[in-house]
């Protein structure tokens, strides 16, 4: 099915990446993300997935080529992201409930006025219960088992409404439980976020994703819906 492409939000054009001088990751490397996008990457083990998420992240600064965001149709110099990787570091010794995991992901909003405040708890509750972590709501993470934690870390990614949501490989953290939700929850969550999905599993990122490339250092292929015709 074919579906109408949105103003563009990311841009890089030409970018190349190494960890080392002598060992290039990416090369050369073009793609635009659009606004209501859900772009799948695949590719092999160390062909480069990671490093493309790092250099739209500003993790990672690239040896050359240049990187650009839109909002509006407009330049601007950076945009609001959430964020889930493949390993978290979170130590689950901390004292701290689901839900005020959750709440952080708001930390960059800064609620001056009442009613702010009211309308982010009703977000932090909704998006907890779109995590079926209601009955958990007030457990420390400790408490949690591995699936439950990243579910967590997920509902905190998505919470601030994030312009785009950056996933590294979901599939390898997903619960049983969870997972027959979850990729209708992405198909909820891309309404308002564009969606960018890495994964090893070339089926589920197919049946997903709007767009799919193929990253193995350069850009190998783009499915139907080409960057290059925009």
């Amino acid at each position: 099915m074919r579906w109408r492409m949105n103003r563009k939000l990311i841009e890089l054009h030409k970018v190349t990446a190494a960890y080392e001088k002598n060992k290039t990751v990416l090369e050369e490397v073009s793609l635009r993300v659009f606004e209501h996008d859900f772009l799948g990457v695949v590719g092999p083990n160390g062909g480069g997935k990671t490093t493309l998420l790092k250099i739209i992240l500003g993790l990672l600064k690239p040896l050359a080529g240049g990187l650009s965001f839109y909002r509006e149709g407009k330049p601007t110099p950076s945009l609001k992201m959430g964020y889930l990787p493949q390993i978290n570091q979170l130590d689950k010794r901390f004292p701290i409930s689901v839900r005020e995991v959750v709440a952080s992901g708001l930390m960059i909003e800064k609620p001056f006025l009442g009613a702010f405040r009211s309308e982010g708890n009703a977000r932090i509750n909704r998006v907890v219960e779109q995590m079926g972590l209601t009955a958990l709501s007030s457990s420390p993470i400790g408490a949690l088992s591995g699936g439950q934690l990243q579910r967590t870390l997920l509902g905190r990614a998505i919470v601030s409404r994030p312009e785009v949501l950056v996933l590294d490989e979901p599939g390898s953290y997903v619960d049983k439980q969870f997972e027959a939700q979850f990729y209708p929850l992405l198909k909820e969550i891309n309404r308002e976020s564009a969606v960018i999905l890495v994964s090893h599993d070339l089926h589920t990122v197919t049946s997903l994703a709007k767009r799919t490339v193929c990253v193995n250092r350069r850009l190998s292929f783009a499915s139907p819906e080409n960057d290059n015709n925009h």
